[in-house]
């Protein structure tokens, strides 16, 4: 037994069972070490799913360990299984050895990707997502083609399915087109505090700008400067989970931030903010920088909200669902809890099964869209059974995920902040 042992990312040099030295790089322990507690079993949403052995974390940390340990060929079957990971790494949380889980399996989709290639749509996605004046230009097309009333009769024609494009087309809703201006000062009659700089990432920027226009508004009125430096991307997160390279986006976005005179890099998302807090650039310096500054936009606000600023009153029922971002990598959902509480009147309860996934896990509602649709009914149901006249959720992607394609009676979730922006 290996009790407690943090075997996630470590050197581990010593005897491996079998009388030789184990290999320099990540241990991995046999099956015959596991603590078989279970805990990673019932907390990991494809097990929900499929109820089979090979879809758990402790199976794919096998599959994982003939990839990166033993480097030995796997199995399509194999590949199949480990590719049906959602990445939400509720396996980290339940693990009472700490088992760095989502790093080794980013490891190991890289080491996988070397040898196969993405499909033509995967990379030309990647593309736009990681090509911010290029994905501006394709916004304008996407917006006129869901203005044009061609979108009923192409879903009938069978096109969208032949080109695997129908999936990603069922999710599209109004991109802004227009970008955030460069700098929002606070009023003439406020007493400036501090200068913050906003990440707005990359799909974010085009489909959540109401939650980018309340972070700023928010941030004013508290006495917080605002800058959006036009030089930050991606987080780089769909890269990184997909075995592609995301350094360097990760060291644009740390460049374009560090130029600034800044208080804090204040993030909305909380899937970008999962990356951008596991950045690691090649000067320290830099990269220090940004780490010391990052920051939860419901944090921020907690942290510096005046003491005289009050809210209007709402008498409203709020389940505030947590995003296994916020609560496997964060670990900072509580703070949704209090920020919303500066709201008097609001009754607010956690949204049962929280510790489920919703079934988004960025790119995977496009690369599995039937494990995610039955794990976002799941979610619905549990939406629709909790009594809430508002559901608030603070990343960007299941927010996205979980308002497509709903039922109009269907409740919308929004980012919690929005609550707040509209009562100030």
């Amino acid at each position: 037994m290996f009790d407690m042992m943090d075997f996630g990312m470590g050197e581990f040099t010593g005897d491996d069972g079998s009388g030789s030295p184990a290999p320099n790089g990540p241990y991995i322990p046999e099956a015959s070490e596991c603590m078989r507690c279970g805990m990673c079993v019932s907390s990991c949403p494809t097990f929900r799913l499929f109820e089979i052995d090979a879809e758990t974390p402790r199976q794919r940390i096998r599959t994982i360990s003939k990839i990166l340990v033993e480097d030995v060929p796997i199995s399509a079957e194999e590949r199949a299984h480990l590719d049906s990971c959602l990445q939400c790494r509720a396996c980290e949380t339940a693990c009472p050895s700490r088992m760095r889980y989502g790093a080794l399996f980013d490891q190991a989709r890289a080491k996988l990707q070397e040898a196969v290639a993405h499909p033509w749509l995967a990379k030309l996605a990647m593309y736009f997502i990681e090509h911010k004046r290029r994905r501006r230009m394709l916004l304008p097309m996407l917006s006129l083609y869901l203005r044009s009333g061609l979108r009923k009769p192409l879903r009938a024609s069978g096109l969208l399915r032949k080109l695997k494009l129908d999936t990603a087309e069922s999710l599209l809703n109004e991109p802004a087109l227009g970008s955030l201006a460069g700098i929002y000062p606070v009023g003439r009659r406020q007493r400036q505090r501090g200068r913050v700089a906003l990440f707005t990432g990359c799909l974010a920027e085009h489909f959540d700008r109401a939650t980018q226009r309340a972070a700023i508004k928010l941030l004013n009125t508290i006495g917080y400067e605002v800058v959006v430096p036009e030089g930050q991307g991606c987080c780089g997160a769909i890269h990184q989970h997909n075995g592609c390279s995301a350094q360097a986006l990760k060291e644009k976005n740390i460049e374009a931030f560090y130029q600034l005179e800044v208080d804090a890099v204040i993030y909305v998302a909380s899937g970008c903010g999962a990356m951008l807090s596991e950045y690691e650039g090649d000067n320290s310096e830099t990269a220090g920088w940004f780490a010391k500054r990052l920051q939860d936009i419901n944090e921020f606000l907690l942290e510096h909200w005046p003491k005289n600023l009050e809210p209007a009153a709402s008498n409203m029922n709020v389940a505030v669902h947590e995003p296994c971002s916020q609560r496997n990598v964060l670990k900072n959902g509580r703070a949704v809890h209090e920020l919303l509480r500066k709201i008097p009147g609001l009754n607010i309860e956690a949204l049962p099964d929280n510790q489920l996934c919703c079934g988004a896990g960025g790119s995977y509602m496009l690369s599995h869209p039937d494990n995610a649709q039955q794990l976002r009914n799941a979610k619905r149901q549990a939406i629709e059974g909790s009594g809430a006249d508002v559901v608030v959720s603070s990343n960007f992607s299941c927010a996205f995920y979980l308002n497509a394609e709903r039922a109009e009676t269907a409740r919308k979730l929004v980012h919690p902040i929005r609550l707040l922006a509209d009562r100030v």
